[in-house]
C-alpha cells in the first residue's frame, strides 16, 4: 500500500484534555473548578449545557472531568439536571441494577431513530434479561464465525469490481456489504434492487443519535421505511408466505415469547430484528475506522500481516478502544444512594463517558498512542474497555454482538492486508469529533485496487 501525505486535520483525534470549543462562559468556568469543596459534585453552573454538548461532542465529558480533575460533574441538558461520569469505578457502578435503570433514560429521539420504540435497550429487570437471552443465543461464537466467514468471501467477491474502477469509498462500500451479509445471515429476503436504499437506511438510524434538524429527520424516515419493510415480512412469515429456518433470528423474532408468555406483535418483532440487522451494517464505521489505523500505523500494520491470531485480534480491539464510535450512555437513578460521598438522587440522569473511560490514562496509561500491545497485558476486564457498552452482556446491557463485531473487523483487516494491494490518494481524513456518531471526512478513500499476487 502507498502511502500519500496526509492532509492536516480539522479536528484531531488526538485531543487530550484541550478543548476544540472555548467560551469566555467555559474559561470563568473553568477558574471556579479549583474552588469546588469536598462532598459536593462538581456543578458547570450554567441554566442548560444542551449546545455545548452539541459543540463539543465526544470530548464533552472528558473536557470537564479532565478539568475538574474528576470523574464525575453536575450540568443540565435539555432542561434537566444530569450528572455525568467516566472511568472503572464509575463503570461499575453505572452497571448495578440495583442502583440503575434505563426504562425512561432513552430519550424519544433516540428511540424514533436509533433504537425503535419500547425496544431491548430499554428494558429493565426480568422482562430485560429474558429478551436478552434471546439476543444472546442468536449471536454466539457459531454466528460469530459464520458471519466472518460471510464477509469475507464477500469482500474477495468485489475484487473484480474495485480492479475496474478509479476508485472506491471503503464505507459506501462496508455498509452495503455488511446490509446484504446480516440480511442473508438473518434469513431477511433482500431484493438486489433494494440493497443501497435499505444499507443507508440502516445508516441514517445510527447516524440520527446526536443529531437535530435534518439529520435526525432522515433517522426518523428511514427508520419508518425499515419498519414498514420488516414489519411486513414478520407478517409474511406467520402466514406463511416465507419460509423462514429454525434458529434464525427471522424465524426467533417472528415467533418469540415474552416472559409472560406473550407473542411480540408484529412490530415489536420488526424493532428487535432491526436490532439485530443495523448494528451488523454499523460495523462499516470500525471497518473505515480499521482502515484508516492500517494507514496512520504502519508498525502496527505488520501484525496483521503476520497472520498472528492474536496480533489481530489486539489490533482490532485497539481500534475499538482508539477511535470514536459511541459517545456516552444514559441510566436513571432506580433509588437514591451515595457514591464516593456524592448523593445520587431517585431520578436523577446520569450519562456514562464512553469514550472518555477508553481514553482514560488511570486505565490505560498512554491512551492517546495506538497501541494494539496494551491489550497482551489488560486483564480483560467488562469494565474498563467499553466501546459497546460493560459489565457482563448475559446480566446487563453490555451490546449482545460485541463478538460478532471483533470477528468482522478481523476478517476485513485481513482481507485489506492480505488480499488486495491498493493506494490511498490524497483525501480529508479528519475526524470531527463534534459529530456524533463520527467518521473519517472522506470516508477513507482506495485507488489502484489490485488483487494481491500470491508470494513464489
Amino acid at each position: 500500500m502507498k502511502k500519500c501525505k496526509k492532509k492536516k486535520r480539522m479536528c484531531q483525534i488526538f485531543s487530550g484534555s484541550s478543548r476544540l470549543f472555548r467560551s469566555g462562559r467555559e474559561k470563568r468556568a473553568h477558574e471556579k473548578r479549583s474552588k469546588t469543596m469536598a462532598g459536593q459534585i462538581p456543578n458547570e453552573k450554567t441554566i442548560d449545557d444542551t449546545i455545548d454538548l452539541m459543540k463539543e461532542g465526544y470530548l464533552y465529558i472528558k473536557n470537564r472531568t479532565d478539568d475538574y480533575h474528576a470523574n464525575l460533574f453536575e450540568t443540565r441538558l435539555l432542561g434537566q439536571k444530569a450528572v455525568c461520569i467516566s472511568g472503572e469505578e464509575a463503570v461499575k457502578m453505572f452497571y448495578d441494577p440495583e442502583k440503575f435503570k434505563r426504562n425512561g433514560a432513552v430519550p424519544k429521539r433516540v428511540q424514533k431513530t436509533l433504537f425503535g420504540e419500547n425496544a431491548i435497550q430499554t428494558l429493565d429487570g426480568k422482562e430485560h434479561l429474558h429478551r436478552k437471552a434471546l439476543f444472546l443465543s442468536l449471536m454466539g461464537p457459531d454466528a460469530q464465525q459464520h458471519l466472518a466467514q460471510m464477509v469475507r468471501a464477500a469482500w474477495e467477491a468485489r475484487i473484480p469490481k474495485w480492479e475496474q474502477k478509479d476508485r472506491i469509498v471503503l464505507f459506501d462500500e462496508a455498509k452495503l456489504l455488511l446490509c446484504r451479509c446480516a440480511c442473508k445471515w438473518a434469513g431477511v429476503p433482500l431484493p438486489e434492487e433494494e440493497a443501497e436504499k435499505r444499507a443507508q437506511e440502516f445508516i441514517d438510524m445510527v447516524y440520527a443519535f446526536g443529531a437535530v434538524g435534518p439529520r435526525h429527520w432522515k433517522g426518523r424516515t428511514a427508520r419508518n421505511s425499515a419498519e414498514d419493510w420488516i414489519r411486513s415480512v414478520i407478517e409474511d412469515v406467520r402466514a406463511g408466505k416465507i419460509e423462514a429456518k429454525d434458529g434464525s433470528p427471522l424465524k426467533e423474532m417472528a415467533f418469540y415469547e415474552d416472559a409472560q408468555g406473550r407473542r411480540f406483535n408484529a412490530q415489536m418483532a420488526a424493532v428487535e430484528l432491526i436490532n439485530v440487522i443495523r448494528p451488523v451494517t454499523a460495523i462499516a464505521t470500525f471497518i473505515t475506522f480499521a482502515a484508516l489505523a492500517l494507514f496512520e500505523h504502519p508498525r502496527a500494520r505488520d501484525w496483521v500481516q503476520n497472520g498472528d491470531k492474536q496480533h489481530i485480534d489486539w489490533f482490532t480491539r485497539e481500534v475499538r478502544r482508539f477511535y470514536p464510535f459511541g459517545p456516552f450512555l444514559g441510566a436513571k437513578v432506580r433509588k437514591s444512594f451515595t457514591w464516593n460521598g456524592y448523593p445520587f438522587d431517585e431520578g436523577l440522569l446520569v450519562l456514562l463517558d464512553m469514550y472518555g473511560t477508553n481514553r482514560d490514562p488511570a486505565i490505560w496509561g498512554d491512551p492517546d498512542v495506538f497501541r494494539p500491545e496494551r491489550f497482551r497485558d489488560w486483564d480483560g476486564s467488562l469494565y474498563n474497555f467499553i466501546p459497546q457498552g460493560g459489565a457482563d452482556p448475559a446480566k446487563g446491557h453490555r451490546c449482545p454482538g460485541e463478538g460478532i463485531t471483533q470477528e468482522i473487523i478481523e476478517a476485513s483487516l485481513d482481507f485489506l492486508v492480505n488480499a488486495i494491494d491498493y493506494d490511498v490518494p490524497a483525501q480529508d481524513l479528519s475526524v470531527p469529533l463534534n459529530k456524533m456518531p463520527t467518521l473519517p471526512e472522506s470516508g477513507f478513500i482506495l485507488q489502484h485496487v489490485k488483487k494481491k499476487t500470491p508470494a513464489g
